[in-house]
């Protein structure tokens, strides 16, 4: 299985964050994140590799990810899955962890474009919300168009 996650809820661009970059994660983002992937993980949400973006807040919410699956994963920047993400080397990447499911952390709408392209579809414009993951699997080996989207869920599942 691969998850695709857009970054959790992070602080406004502006006067105390103007490198876009640097933005973290806020601190109601990071709460409502962890409890996400807590019960998501009850769930069997479990990746064994997590790449992320080198973006701060893509780095944070690989990090939660990492603390609360059972499996510990090891979190990976990777310059492909900054903005502009470049699916082609993520499929390389992908293909090299061999331990089970991946994660890859990203930005909108980048995680949209890339679900899309997995499953064949790649002028669908599939939504991300903060924070939203997206469980695609494949019959074989990763390759683009052979994907199967199982679940895209939002944090909104625990407001309810």
């Amino acid at each position: 299985m691969l998850y695709i996650v857009r970054h959790a809820w992070a602080e406004e661009q502006g006067e105390e964050y103007p490198d876009d970059e640097r933005r973290p994660l806020t601190k109601p983002g990071r709460k409502r994140f962890r409890k996400f992937v807590k019960h998501l993980s009850k769930c069997g949400f479990n990746p064994r590799s997590v790449a992320t973006s080198p973006l701060v807040r893509c780095r944070e919410t690989a990090e939660i990810i990492a603390k609360h699956v059972e499996s510990e994963p090891k979190v990976t920047e990777l310059d492909c899955l900054a903005p502009g993400s470049s699916l082609e080397p993520l499929i390389a990447w992908t293909r090299l962890q061999t331990e089970g499911d991946c994660a890859w952390v990203g930005h909108n709408p980048d995680v949209g474009r890339l679900a899309a392209s997995l499953i064949g579809e790649p002028r669908l414009a599939l939504h991300f919300a903060k924070g939203a993951i997206a469980a695609i699997d494949f019959d074989h080996e990763i390759a683009a168009g052979k994907g199967q989207l199982r679940w895209l869920i939002t944090a909104d599942l625990l407001d309810s």
